[in-house]
């Protein structure tokens, strides 16, 4: 196969996890796009386009208003859009790549529902995840890969959570966490009335309430794009301030450098390891002591690295982080994944910080690193550290969490107690609804 033309000629549509749609134009604008149906060959014909998709529409089940724009559309709409698009082209193979990631639970139950109608009308669907839940519950048949490679199928009916883990890491998997139970703490964390503005300069913090707990994971469950990405940025450092203020051991950190929050004990994993996490072309040691570097005990005469011991310390965080690496001298980027990902948490919880934020701490890892790190996390909250979970994984922000905070419209609307709550309540927060 030499393109994408010549998989969509034979039949093959991909719906990517992140959307291909152009927000300014409709829903029948963005589906017959590149196919538009013209008159006399050349002028667009918007009346036989919208007519096209309205019968696409009924014909797969798929309700969409062809003439609404799509920026205005929720997340679960918009995917349903990518899915009409792929079938407008005749689609008989859906490819789905981690179609689940940015929706709520109530839109995956519609998306489910959906995948169960094309599969009735004879189409083939590859659904790509790494949430094995999901992937039981509505896959015929499951294959793994590892490394690149095919471990083996199984039919899902004579499979397990358990034994789909084993084959995707080579042993068993523990999906629960043993937390101590804590005593409620003073907070470490404090943020009042926080306002921020997005890249654009669009306001995306709107007076974010929230405080963090010693011994406290608090997770944040929302719909991505709702500020998590903006909230984690103003907390570390990254983003310039508009209103409110940070307050973390009854320090005011607003006006803070990045720099100087790491000293005054915020440890940060965040959510794009590549552009914050870490410096690919640099080894293994170097990146265990970046931030740290300027100081003791890894500089000698207040200006040069003391190699010596900045290798001992890296040997040392490579042993009780467990990091496949063949040196410490390796570079990062000739590492894995989730071996790169040991990398940051090692550096980040070495520090023995007072707060860690975690921003999508598992995205991208198989399920042997993900079980890692959420260790780690659970660990870390023992050991009395508060920990701001930021995560797109609901399963994960209610495995680890004391209590869950749901961001919406970059608003915290509402902090629940996990074992006073249910995904459908969350799942309305997390869209805007009321919960009980």
């Amino acid at each position: 196969m030499d393109g994408p033309a010549t998989a969509i000629k034979l039949g093959i549509g991909m719906v990517h996890q992140h959307f291909m749609l152009v927000p300014s134009l409709t829903v029948a604008e963005n589906i017959v796009l590149g196919r538009e149906p013209t008159n006399h060959k050349v002028l667009f014909d918007r009346e036989t386009a919208v007519k096209d998709v309205k019968g696409l529409c009924e014909r797969y089940n798929l309700q969409v208003d062809p003439e609404a724009p799509v920026h205005a559309l929720p997340v679960g709409v918009q995917q349903r859009v990518e899915i009409l698009k792929a079938l407008y082209r005749g689609a008989d193979i859906l490819i789905l790549d981690e179609p689940t990631s940015v929706l709520t639970p109530q839109e995956v139950r519609e998306l489910f529902k959906a995948i169960r109608s094309l599969k009735e009308q004879g189409k083939t669907v590859v659904f790509i995840s790494h949430k094995l839940r999901e992937v039981v519950s509505i896959c015929d048949r499951v294959t793994v890969l590892r490394r690149g490679r095919v471990v083996g199928t199984v039919v899902t009916r004579d499979t397990n959570l358990g034994e789909l883990a084993k084959m995707m890491v080579g042993r068993q998997v523990v999906y629960t966490f043993d937390r101590k139970p804590t005593a409620v703490k003073e907070a470490v964390l404090k943020v009042e009335g926080l306002k921020a503005a997005d890249d654009r300069g669009l306001p995306a913090l709107n007076g974010v309430e929230l405080e963090v707990n010693a011994s406290e994971i608090l997770g944040i469950a929302g719909v991505e794009g709702n500020g998590q990405t903006e909230l984690v940025e103003a907390l570390t450092g990254l983003r310039k301030v508009a209103e409110g203020r940070i307050i973390l051991k009854g320090q005011d950190i607003t006006s803070a450098s990045p720099n100087e929050r790491i000293m005054l004990g915020i440890s940060h994993v965040p959510e794009d390891r590549h552009k914050r996490g870490l410096l690919s072309d640099f080894s293994v040691m170097e990146n265990l002591i970046l931030g740290s570097h300027g100081r003791p005990p890894f500089v000698k005469r207040g200006i040069v690295l003391d190699y010596g011991q900045a290798s001992k310390y890296a040997k040392e965080l490579i042993h009780e982080f467990s990091i496949g690496t063949p040196s410490e001298k390796t570079p990062v980027a000739h590492l894995s994944g989730g071996t790169q990902q040991r990398v940051v948490v090692a550096r980040e919880f070495s520090r023995r910080p007072s707060l860690i934020i975690a921003s999508q701490p598992t995205r991208g890892l198989d399920v042997g690193a993900t079980e890692f790190v959420r260790n780690k996390l659970v660990e870390m909250r023992d050991q009395g550290c508060a920990v701001l979970l930021i995560s797109a994984d609901l399963d994960e922000i209610w495995a680890l969490s004391d209590r869950i905070a749901v961001i919406y419209e970059g608003r915290i609307v509402a902090i629940k107690d996990p074992q006073r709550t249910n995904e459908e309540e969350i799942g309305l927060l997390m869209a805007g609804g009321k919960g009980a």
